[in-house]
């Protein structure tokens, strides 16, 4: 199977367009005048936004059927970010109500595309290193596309099969296994610069260092969601990319104590002494310092459980818990062999987004260097 020679131009959808990934997706499509750009998400984008927007809950077949049948001999490209978490997040990974819901999801977004007179040709899908059994403990390593799945169930798989089954007759996708995505978005449950930027605005209000909270050094990469967006449209346009599966990187790695500092000094905050704890229980009762931060700094007004959706992601990702796997790592040559060859500096890329950040309002500027040991 073969993708059409022009690549160059189409109408792109992108499924779960409020996301960090899918806002990026967005924004850069916007820059491409031959590409007609549609977001889709169950509320309005919340951020300004040249394309079209669709409004509709992907739990719900027949208004996906309703809603999308007229975009079908017109949408030539999906991008699909949408995504279900439990409000446990991390527990939610093994759930089977989980992976069940993610796979009804895409089957409602995919299935009004499934006719003779569709114009689409490629899907782009969004998979993770849980692909690799990231959350059930320590993986091979540098992980490969190539690895074996792991044995435990994962709506990666069901979602993936799903579209090879159903994906013929000149249609094809890509999926894209990235590493901690960060970027400039609001409501991500797993947006981990928010949630940084968030206890670092509350230890600035109480006066208090800016403790390293995770575990162990270990060594981890991420992704800059500006990055991931430029893979997207890279998968759509390249035909040796149909079928595949490729680990997206920025290309370095980081160790969070080794970063910590650069957190601290970009709020004018102490870094104190390490002082291993959990986010989850320590910050469950903040939302009122939270609403005193918003008020005294003149920020947006988000409701503290909008800013931060899981601290409990934040304890998986700084390494929390005896069942964690230290470090992750993951090759992205597979990528490079098949012409992707972006990279971006992922320290400079988290302060960046910082302040991205305090630029709009969601979190606070710099004060005087605290005090606090």
């Amino acid at each position: 199977m073969t993708l059409p020679a022009d690549q160059s131009r189409g109408s792109v959808l992108v499924f779960g367009g409020r996301g960090v990934v899918g806002c990026a997706a967005l924004q850069l499509f916007e820059t491409l005048p031959q590409w007609r750009v549609t977001g889709l998400a169950r509320r309005p984008p919340g951020f300004e936004t040249q394309a079209e927007w669709l409004s509709i809950d992907l739990t719900d077949s027949a208004d996906c059927t309703r809603r999308l049948a007229p975009r079908v001999g017109d949408v030539t490209h999906i991008v699909y970010c949408a995504l279900y978490e439990e409000r446990d997040l991390v527990g939610g990974w093994t759930e089977r109500r989980q992976i069940d819901l993610n796979l009804a999801m895409l089957k409602n977004a995919i299935a009004p595309f499934m006719t003779a007179a569709s114009a689409l040709r490629h899907v782009t899908l969004l998979q993770g290193t849980k692909a690799y059994g990231v959350h059930h403990g320590p993986y091979k390593m540098p992980a490969k596309e190539s690895d074996p799945r792991f044995i435990a169930s994962n709506f990666y798989y069901e979602q993936e099969d799903f579209l090879r089954e159903v994906l013929t007759e000149g249609r094809g996708y890509t999926v894209l296994r990235p590493q901690i995505v960060c970027g400039f978005a609001i409501g991500n449950p797993m947006n981990a610069v928010t949630a940084i930027g968030t206890y670092a605005a509350i230890c600035q209000e109480l006066g208090q260092p800016f403790r390293f909270p995770g575990g162990a050094a270990c060594f981890q990469e991420a992704v800059d969601s500006r990055l991931l967006a430029r893979a997207i449209l890279w998968a759509g346009q390249t035909p040796s990319c149909l079928g595949e599966i490729f680990n997206i990187a920025n290309g370095d790695c980081f160790s969070w104590p080794t970063i910590w500092p650069g957190f601290a000094e970009r709020f004018g905050l102490s870094v104190g002494q390490s002082h291993p704890f959990s986010l989850a229980a320590t910050m469950a009762d903040k939302g009122p310092i939270w609403d005193r931060i918003v008020k005294s700094h003149d920020l947006m007004p988000l409701a503290y459980d909008d800013i931060v959706h899981s601290w409990d992601f934040m304890d998986y990702l700084l390494r929390q818990g005896s069942t964690v796997p230290r470090h992750s790592l993951v090759s992205t040559i597979k990528a490079r062999q098949h012409g992707f060859h972006d990279c971006v500096d992922t320290e400079a890329m988290f302060d960046e987004i910082l302040g991205q950040l305090q630029d709009a309002r969601v979190l606070p500027r710099r004060r005087g260097l605290s005090a606090g040991i």
